[in-house]
């Protein structure tokens, strides 16, 4: 117990004293994971909305796969985009695997289908309720999808902040695409896990204390704002 609160007390210490190691993991994790949660954004966010305002022969079938994507493995998933970077690959040219960039690929491989899911269903919802008036007005679909956006504005917050907060907790995916580099490609999670491993619970617990409080308010955010949304 002693050894415990022992480990407690210096990591906490390092985070006060702002360590250079933990400023740097702490510092690359938000980076991969703000680049990953935009590019999500960038193509789950229109993705989700055209399913939401068109009709087409099997819609209902990608409607199906993005939900039953929300729960891919991102162990699989990375070892696909390792596959895919590897030299052996068919994008084994770009040289990217083992960086940053294909951490940030893998992660916006698995949050995509949390930003379609979460922005098509409020979409549905905006749409069913405008649809008519902007047919009328004679509205195009793609400034339709625009309108519903600045509506829904909230909902489109929440689907980033959800896909942030799965981002920044990811570890499977990024420790096989990006190899847990120290200096380079080490994140939060990926450290903890080998510290952990290592019995070195210090840098583990202070990088555990930081990557808690982010998530703590990441998750806040978003129920306060889905909580805003349900009210209006």
């Amino acid at each position: 117990m002693h050894d415990f609160a022992q480990a407690i007390v210096t990591a906490l210490s390092l985070i006060s004293s702002f360590d250079s190691e933990i400023v740097g993991i702490v510092g690359l994790s938000l980076r991969v994971s703000l680049s990953a949660s935009l590019i999500a954004m960038m193509i789950g966010a229109p993705l989700g909305a055209a399913l939401a305002v068109s009709r087409f022969r099997g819609r209902q079938a990608v409607i199906v796969l993005a939900n039953a994507l929300l729960g891919l493995p991102p162990v699989v998933a990375g070892l696909f985009i390792y596959l895919l970077l590897s030299r052996s690959g068919p994008l084994g040219f770009a040289g990217l695997l083992f960086s940053p960039t294909a951490m940030i690929i893998a992660q916006a491989v698995i949050t995509t289908p949390i930003v379609i899911a979460l922005v098509h269903r409020p979409t549905s919802l905006l749409w069913s309720e405008y649809a008519d008036l902007m047919r009328t007005d004679g509205v195009s679909k793609a400034r339709s999808i625009q309108l519903l956006f600045l509506i829904g504005r909230d909902s489109l917050l929440t689907a980033f902040l959800a896909a942030f907060g799965r981002a920044i907790a990811e570890v499977g995916a990024i420790i096989i695409v990006g190899g847990n580099i120290r200096g380079y490609t080490r994140t939060m999670t990926t450290a903890i896990a080998l510290e952990t491993g290592k019995g070195d619970l210090t840098l583990a617990l202070a990088l555990g204390f930081i990557l808690l409080s982010l998530s703590v308010i990441v998750s806040s955010v978003a129920f306060l704002l889905v909580g805003r949304v349900g009210e209006k």
